[in-house]
């Protein structure tokens, strides 16, 4: 069953490993090529992320360094990966190819100036989080006490989404920046999230939230983190599908998806440790939801919710 993974850190390894790290087979990578094909994922998103310490100066820098090896080490390398800059090319891969698409999480990158964000677009980004966990120019991340929500210069970046048919990610965001964003943008989208009524984490979404992502039209997509999952213990599937169960309660079924946030974690869910084990995943739904239900998890749902609309 093809999977439809929307958030990975791949791209932060490659950088930090300065070139010396194979995309193809490096096994401190959780999404290399060879652990996406045996996963059956049919389109991976690459996150770019800055770490909020870095100088400003140094930014937007570090942003284009590792689209840098997106192209010249995913996409270069491999010429079964294709990059996905249209929706439509969600639905026109190839049997034996794989998509990928850049993705932004935080703009801090960009400073306060929107002509970088333009620069990131043609690049290929196409789904922008407005924050990680910390406090930029656009808005309050999850981890920030303040909870305040978009700034004039947020609002204008969710507007050049909205120009552009570029998703607006919220799953970083403090929960008034959430609202802001739920009231005005087009394509909104959880890249990765869970349910806070099962887990209780600051990054979880509250039901109200997850209510009103379905209502506009978006998804979530259930991240593998484990404290995300569950609060202590051994983390297993089953305790992952029981977010899946509280979405689908809510009125979900069709707007739930995956985001690992592979290479992005230093712990796993049990026997879901990297992209090579999804048939473990997709095995386990099948004993609770038909199989049109959950290839609509792994994949149909995000193209009938974004690609075909």
């Amino acid at each position: 069953m093809k999977i439809i993974d929307l958030h990975c850190d791949a791209l932060l390894k490659l950088w930090m490993g300065e070139g010396k790290v194979p995309y193809k087979h490096a096994s401190e990578l959780d999404t290399n090529l060879r652990r996406l094909k045996k996963g059956d994922v049919q389109v991976q998103c690459f996150a770019v992320f800055i770490n909020p310490e870095m100088k400003a100066e140094q930014k937007f820098q570090a942003a284009l360094d590792q689209i840098y090896y997106f192209y010249n080490e995913v996409l270069a390398k491999n010429p079964e990966m294709k990059q996905i800059k249209d929706w439509a090319d969600f639905t026109q891969l190839k049997e034996n190819e794989i998509g990928a698409m850049l993705t932004l999480e935080g703009v801090d990158a960009i400073g306060n100036d929107l002509k970088k964000m333009s620069i990131l677009y043609h690049l290929g980004v196409r789904s922008v989080g407005l924050t990680w966990n910390n406090a930029n120019l656009a808005a309050d991340g999850a981890g920030e006490p303040r909870g305040a929500g978009l700034t004039t210069f947020g609002r204008e970046i969710v507007q050049f989404n909205n120009g552009h048919h570029v998703l607006t990610d919220v799953s970083h965001l403090c929960e008034k920046a959430f609202w802001d964003v739920i009231e005005l943008a087009d394509y909104p989208v959880a890249s990765h999230s869970n349910a806070r009524a099962v887990c209780e984490h600051q990054r979880n979404l509250y039901d109200e939230q997850a209510k009103a992502m379905f209502e506009k039209g978006g998804m979530i997509h259930v991240v593998y983190c484990p404290y995300f999952v569950k609060s202590k213990g051994k983390v297993t599937i089953s305790d992952l599908i029981k977010h899946i169960d509280h979405f689908c309660s809510l009125g979900g079924v069709n707007q739930i998806g995956f985001g690992s946030d592979f290479d992005g974690i230093e712990t796993f869910v049990a026997k879901l440790e990297d992209a090579s084990m999804y048939p473990n995943l997709i095995n386990e739904l099948l004993k609770y939801y038909t199989e049109e239900q959950v290839k609509g998890f792994a994949h149909q749902n995000f193209i009938n919710n974004y690609c075909l609309k």
